[in-house]
C-alpha cells in the first residue's frame, strides 16, 4: 500500500482516472493492509499505522493517522470539540437560511464540504474528490447500518476506498458512546488529557450528580419525551435512546408507552393523533429540537395548548441525537435537572 501511495497520491489518482479507478486501486491495497495485521483494540499511536476497532467489531486501518476525515455531522461536531476538524460532512448541517443546524454544534459550516444535507442525499463525486482517509458515522440499529449513508449508494461509497467506522448509539446509556467517541478522537490525534477535555468530563459528572439529586428530590414528577410533525405527535420510550436510558438510570421518572404501542415506531416511539395528545399525563415535556421536527413555538394545535405542562411553561428541548462530546452533553443534563428543580406537579 505504501509503495502505491508513494508513486501516486490519492488526489493524483483522482485527477488521472476518477473515483472508480481510485476505488479499484485502494481496494487492492486494502487486501495488503489486512494481511499486515495491526492492533484491533480501541486506538493506536499517532505515528505509524492507524487502526480503530468500531462497534461493528470491524477494524479500520490506514498506514498513518487519517488526515482527511468525512463524517456524519453530529460525529463531526463531537470530534471538533476534541480538536479534530473534518473536511466533509453529511446529514443536517445547514438550515434553509444557511445557518448552522443544531446538529452542527460549534463548527463553522461555511468551511465544510457538505455531501448531503437531507436524508438520502450523499454526493459520491464530492466524496471521492476529497480523497477521504476514513468515513465515520453513528449507528441506530444492531445491524451495523451507518446513519445517513444511503443503502442504495453503499457499494459506490465503499468503492472510493476509505475505511469506515461506526459508533453505536443504539440501546445503551449515553456514557458508553461518549467514551467510544473520546477513544476515536484520541486515535485521530486529540489530546484527551488536556484541561479542556478533562474539565468537560468533570462538568459532565457534576451535571449527572445534579440530575440524580433533582430526580430523587421530586420522584413524583413525570417527564414525557415527544416530537411533533404536522399530523402526528410521537412519544418516545426510554429503552433504545442513549440519552433517555441514561436519564432513567439517574432516576428520572419517564412516561413509558407500552411495547405494543411502540411497534409501528420500531420500538422507539408511539404515534398519537393530535386529538389524543393528552393520552399520557406529564409534568415536563422534552421536545425534539431537530429541524425535522415542528418546534413547540410553532405548534398551533388546541389540544397541545391545553396540556398542563404546556400551560405551566414546563417544556424544554431535547436532541434525540446528542453530540457525543462531554462538553455538549453537560447542557443536556443541566437542562433537565433545572427543569425538574423548578417544575410544579401539574399532571
Amino acid at each position: 500500500m505504501s509503495n502505491v501511495r508513494s508513486a501516486l497520491s490519492r488526489r493524483g489518482l483522482l485527477a488521472a482516472g476518477g473515483a472508480l479507478g481510485l476505488g479499484a486501486v485502494l481496494a487492492a491495497c486494502g487486501d495488503d493492509e489486512a494481511k499486515s495485521g495491526g492492533s484491533d483494540s480501541g486506538a493506536s499511536a499517532a505515528s505509524g499505522p492507524w487502526t480503530f476497532k468500531d462497534d461493528r467489531g470491524q477494524t479500520a486501518k490506514a498506514d498513518k493517522t487519517p488526515a482527511t476525515v468525512v463524517a456524519f455531522v453530529g460525529v463531526a461536531a463531537a470530534l471538533y470539540d476534541y480538536g479534530i476538524e473534518v473536511k466533509g460532512v453529511f446529514g443536517p448541517t445547514t438550515t434553509k437560511d444557511g445557518k448552522a443546524d443544531v446538529q452542527a454544534g460549534d463548527m463553522d459550516v461555511s468551511k465544510l464540504t457538505v455531501l448531503g444535507n437531507e436524508w438520502g442525499q450523499f454526493n459520491i463525486e464530492k466524496y471521492a474528490s476529497l480523497a477521504p482517509d476514513v468515513l465515520i458515522s453513528t449507528m441506530f440499529d444492531d445491524a451495523g447500518t451507518l446513519w445517513y449513508v444511503p443503502d442504495e449508494s453503499k457499494k459506490k461509497i465503499e468503492a472510493v476506498g476509505a475505511p469506515s467506522v461506526g459508533i453505536s448509539v443504539y440501546d445503551r446509556q449515553l456514557t458508553e458512546p461518549l467514551q467510544r467517541m473520546l477513544a476515536l478522537a484520541e486515535s485521530l490525534g486529540a489530546d484527551t488529557t488536556s484541561s479542556k477535555v478533562t474539565g468537560a468530563k468533570k462538568r459532565f459528572e457534576e451535571a449527572a450528580g445534579r440530575l440524580r439529586a433533582a430526580a430523587k428530590a421530586k420522584p413524583g414528577l413525570k417527564v414525557l419525551a415527544g416530537s411533533a410533525s404536522q399530523d402526528l405527535f410521537y412519544v418516545s420510550g426510554t429503552n433504545l435512546s442513549i440519552d433517555l436510558e441514561y436519564f432513567k438510570a439517574l432516576g428520572v421518572n419517564f412516561v413509558e408507552p407500552p411495547e405494543k404501542a411502540k411497534a409501528q415506531g420500531g420500538g422507539w416511539y408511539e404515534s398519537l393523533s393530535w386529538e389524543n395528545v393528552d393520552k399520557y399525563a406529564a409534568d415536563i415535556i422534552m421536545m425534539d429540537n431537530r429541524t425535522s421536527a415542528i418546534q413547540p413555538a410553532d405548534i398551533t394545535k388546541a389540544t397541545w395548548q391545553e396540556l398542563p405542562a404546556v400551560k405551566a411553561g414546563q417544556v424544554i428541548s431535547r436532541n434525540p441525537e446528542p453530540i457525543l462530546s462531554y462538553d455538549k452533553c453537560v447542557a443536556l443534563l443541566d437542562s433537565l435537572a433545572e427543569a425538574i428543580e423548578k417544575a410544579k406537579k401539574v399532571s
